[in-house]
């Protein structure tokens, strides 16, 4: 499939119109007349094809009749139909032409097979389409992606584990990127994201609508990683950004996220979980997020090699926090002085609404710690302690404070661990837990969070 771009046939339509306008100059001139123009109102300065005129003829027709037109499709290309896409077109349901979703994942589709797609993704629109592992080489990524972006076939596309699209298939990608009206999440994870695909996606980024991003596992480690927050820095559109798994380093990489969050104040959710950010990148990031008064709500830095000594930059930073309200350390080592740290700030903190300490080598010590943390904050709704060796000590702590509290509805623990042999510790603790959880939900039903039916809130707890 082949089409111009928008920017193409503009450039075109202007340079015949300069042509035109030049022509008619010389032939006036010649003759002693005058050049005159009608009114503003009656210049035609430039005419655009709507992206969808294509569909409008198309949009009555049933998923049968989608099918059906997909086997000639295949016929014409000389491929067979995919039973899986059969399957999908058959069993689907089809309101005002929309689709809920075209799931490709590991189907092998080379250029013919991409072509025959025409039909389908030019009658339908698609929710979400999934080419995870579809085995993509350049040139059938390139053709399947420009019908994607003709047609504005999807809302949200996921073409992770993908990496043979070549330099045609980036192209393509990032032209859809830039001129799609309709897409706003797309994952491409598993793709290492060096040289021109880094460069090609940065560039698309600056004038895209994308809301949501995914490079999951993407190598973006240094230059990727700077070619893109220099994108990211003037963006406005951009609202997820998901970077799990990228090596990313406490050094050059954590500068460049600080740059981000000083520059970027549209930006609301960032995932840096499993990288190496460590206590020195922290201490970027934290000098980032002061500087932010609108703009991130959500930070994820689980499993990133920050101990104790990163939560000494985390407490300068948390009572200055405006507009931060969740905050994950989970599987950090932070351990009871790590807690202990961030003790008086989160007294003083307003704007955390969630804080995750899963699996951070927290004691009884610690426990007691957040437990004056309960006492006295009155915004923190949700605290993630599972996974941590809380005893008896820190669960009585913690049962006391929750009689003051009124704002936590949810505080993850785990339960009796099975090594403990003591038949009174192990009542008394399941006594605990048994008063923590229904001094959450009685906060939750209090704040309007869950309904007055005891069983019902059991249900949704």
């Amino acid at each position: 499939m082949t089409h111009c771009s928008d920017n193409e046939k503009d450039e075109q339509s202007d340079d015949d119109g300069a042509q035109r306008l030049q022509e008619n100059l010389k032939k006036t001139s010649k003759g002693g007349k005058h050049v005159s123009f009608p009114p503003d109102g009656q210049i035609v300065s430039g005419f655009a094809e709507h992206k969808n005129a294509d569909r409008k003829d198309e949009s009555c027709l049933t998923l049968t009749e989608v099918t059906a037109a997909y086997q000639q499709s295949c016929s014409r290309h000389q491929v067979q139909p995919r039973p899986h896409i059969l399957q999908q077109l058959q069993q689907g349901v089809c309101v005002g032409g929309s689709v809920k979703c075209l799931d490709l994942k590991g189907e092998r589709l080379d250029h013919r097979s991409c072509e025959a797609l025409e039909v389908v993704l030019k009658s339908l629109h698609f929710d979400f389409i999934n080419l995870q592992a579809a085995q993509l080489e350049e040139n059938g990524a390139a053709s399947l992606l420009d019908m994607i972006s003709y047609y504005e076939s999807t809302t949200h596309l996921d073409i992770s584990d993908n990496s043979s699209m070549g330099t045609s298939g980036w192209r393509a990608l990032a032209h859809l990127i830039k001129q799609s009206v309709c897409l706003s999440r797309l994952d491409v994870c598993n793709v290492p994201m060096v040289d021109y695909p880094a460069l090609a996606l940065s560039k698309a980024l600056l004038t895209s609508r994308l809301t949501v991003l995914h490079l999951h596992n993407a190598q973006l480690s240094g230059m990727p990683l700077y070619t893109l927050v220099g994108a990211l820095k003037v963006n406005r559109a951009l609202r997820e950004l998901h970077l799990t798994n990228n090596l990313l380093n406490s050094y050059q990489d954590a500068l460049q996220l600080g740059d981000l969050l000083r520059y970027n104040t549209t930006l609301r959710t960032l995932e840096l979980s499993r990288n190496a950010v460590a206590d020195a990148g922290l201490e970027e990031l934290c000098d980032g997020l002061r500087r932010q008064t609108a703009g991130l709500k959500l930070l994820l830095l689980r499993n990133n090699q920050i101990t104790a000594k990163g939560m000494v930059h985390l407490a300068k930073t948390l009572p200055l926090l405006k507009v931060l309200q969740v905050l994950d350390l989970a599987e950090n080592v932070l351990g009871d002085e790590g807690v202990q740290d961030l003790r008086t700030p989160l007294m003083v903190n307003c704007s955390l609404l969630q804080l995750g300490l899963a699996q951070t080598n927290i004691t009884c010590e610690g426990a007691v710690a957040l437990a004056e943390v309960l006492a006295e904050n009155c915004h923190i709704q949700r605290l993630d302690l599972s996974q941590n060796p809380v005893r008896v000590g820190g669960l009585m702590a913690l049962s006391l404070a929750l009689r003051i509290n009124c704002s936590l509805d949810s505080l993850d623990l785990d339960q009796v661990p099975p090594e403990e042999q003591d038949q009174f510790l192990m009542e008394t603790q399941t006594r605990l837990r048994s008063e923590i959880r229904q001094s959450c939900l009685a906060n939750a039903r209090r704040l309007s969070r869950l309904p007055t039916d005891p069983s019902e809130a059991d249900g949704a707890r």
